[in-house]
């Protein structure tokens, strides 16, 4: 078995997520598969490239060494396809372009929305990915020229070198979204002790999504049963009152699930616009400001809360 660069590219992936389950989402595939790409791929060398184990995959020796020279390659390639696609387009194009890219919010629409009003005649495309770092990768290899990501507290992003960012929240508290009979349910603000009984469920794909909320309980000395899946399943199971997930501040209001504020905002996240340096930045926030802001008068548990902080996104757009 030769080498190719989707095996590298997939152990790269393996190292960059931490667990086989995460990386497969990342890469579009099954987990089973990519297990047995990579045993393919260690069976070809003769040694384990990863330590699996309850907490996940870590690179062994072994492994390590063939990261090292396997990200130079793969990051290569990705900037190889990336320019191509780049000159491809702008051959193909008529006038302006901006590729943007986001992780998943409530004002995606309201900012895309805003941008085609703002920039008439630009060819406007979208991308959305659950993992902040596959963005910022995207933007730096050329492939999107501005992104808007969420960085978990506690967990840094690794912002590529020579790209120019700007942050739009410092500090963006996590709500805790639950059953409306919850006991929880009928107090404005939720303390994290009155979720003690309760089984937890976040995205283990989102970049530090899981190794937050572990921080958090951790440091509250609480050790509640945790589900690893999508949001959209957590948001069934809430409803049914199985489970309770953190969620963004500006989630709407919903007849059968209740948005509280958590005391002390222990769960938090910095939001930022982060773009190539040959893409102007000033139309986009603007634009993005403006609709997170609107976002945020719709929330009015966060609003209530911006309005307290003496956010300047507080103000009427």
């Amino acid at each position: 078995m030769e080498l190719e660069v989707r095996h590298l590219r997939a152990l790269c992936a393996i190292a960059d997520a931490g667990s086989l389950h995460q990386a497969a989402r990342r890469l579009g595939v099954s987990q089973p598969a990519l297990t047995t790409q990579l045993q393919r791929i260690e069976r070809a060398l003769g040694a384990e490239l990863f330590s699996r184990g309850r907490t996940g995959c870590r690179p062994t020796l072994l492994g390590r060494t063939v990261l090292s020279r396997a990200r130079p390659l793969v990051e290569g390639m990705s900037s190889l396809v990336g320019a191509a696609l780049a000159e491809a387009e702008a051959a193909r194009a008529d006038g302006p372009r901006l590729r943007i890219g986001s992780t998943a919010s409530r004002v995606i629409g309201g900012w895309l929305r805003r941008l085609r009003v703002r920039l008439p005649g630009t060819d406007i495309s979208l991308r959305v990915d659950v993992s902040a770092t596959a963005l910022l990768h995207a933007v730096a290899g050329g492939r999107l020229d501005i992104a808007f990501v969420h960085e978990v507290e506690g967990c840094p992003l690794d912002v590529p070198e020579g790209l120019v960012q700007r942050v739009l929240v410092e500090r963006e508290p996590q709500f805790i979204s639950l059953a409306r009979d919850h006991p929880a349910a009928a107090q404005p603000v939720v303390d994290l002790d009155d979720l003690a009984g309760d089984r937890w469920m976040v995205d283990p794909s989102v970049d530090g999504e899981w190794d937050g909320v572990r921080r958090v309980l951790g440091a509250a000395g609480l050790d509640p049963p945790v589900l690893h899946g999508d949001y959209l399943t957590a948001a069934s199971l809430v409803v049914l009152g199985e489970a309770v997930a953190p969620c963004q501040p500006t989630s709407g209001p919903r007849d059968d699930m209740a948005i509280r504020p958590l005391r002390g905002d222990p769960l938090a996240v910095r939001l930022l616009l982060v773009a190539h340096p040959d893409t102007g930045m000033d139309a986009a926030y603007e634009e993005l400001e403006a609709a997170y802001r609107e976002a945020a008068q719709r929330a009015a548990a966060y609003h209530q809360w911006l309005l307290r902080h003496h956010s300047p996104l507080a103000r009427a757009v």
